[in-house]
């Protein structure tokens, strides 16, 4: 009984041996099979960097537009292309659309020439821009009033109202 389980036991770990035997060859044989493959050469263009023209809106002074960039090379298969872009309307356009300054609160008014100044110093430029590192700005110096207390537009409407059936 013990030489039966025994022999049992030697066959299951022959098949088992032979299994492992096959699975090795087939392996091998796969990666036999699969030709190595010449790596891609590794191309140098000829091709400049790409230069970038200022953005322009497709209406108005900001929001959507275009810019356009070219490159020089021989064997360029593109030298010229046209980009989407965005100039943010919030942004003063004086000192360039593409330059977004950080500016400092308005200074005393200057009592000989009656302006107030501030200065900004470059924050961010978009699309490799040719900013100025710091700008100024002046704006004429404003009376100091308080603003007259409006009121509401209810009541504005009510009174208007009034008048209507006045007349």
């Amino acid at each position: 009984m013990q030489s039966q389980q025994y022999q049992q036991q030697r066959r299951k770990f022959a098949a088992a041996f032979l299994v492992f035997i096959f699975i090795l060859a087939i392996v091998d044989t796969a990666e036999a099979g699969k030709k190595e493959k010449p790596e891609k050469k590794v191309k140098k263009s000829d091709c400049g960097e790409w230069q970038w023209s200022v953005c322009v809106p497709t209406s108005g002074d900001c929001g959507l537009g275009t810019r356009e960039g070219t490159r020089s090379g021989a064997e360029c298969k593109q030298t010229m292309k046209t980009q989407r872009c965005k100039i943010p309307c919030n942004w003063k356009k004086q000192f360039g659309a593409e330059c977004k300054y950080q500016f400092q609160a308005w200074g005393e008014c200057d009592l000989n020439t009656a302006l107030k100044t501030r200065t900004g110093s470059l924050k961010r430029a978009l699309h490799n821009a040719d900013c100025q590192k710091t700008v100024t700005i002046s704006k004429p110096c404003g009376k100091m009033t308080k603003p007259k207390p409006q009121e509401s537009k209810k009541k504005k409407k009510e009174g208007k109202k009034q008048e209507k059936m006045l007349d």
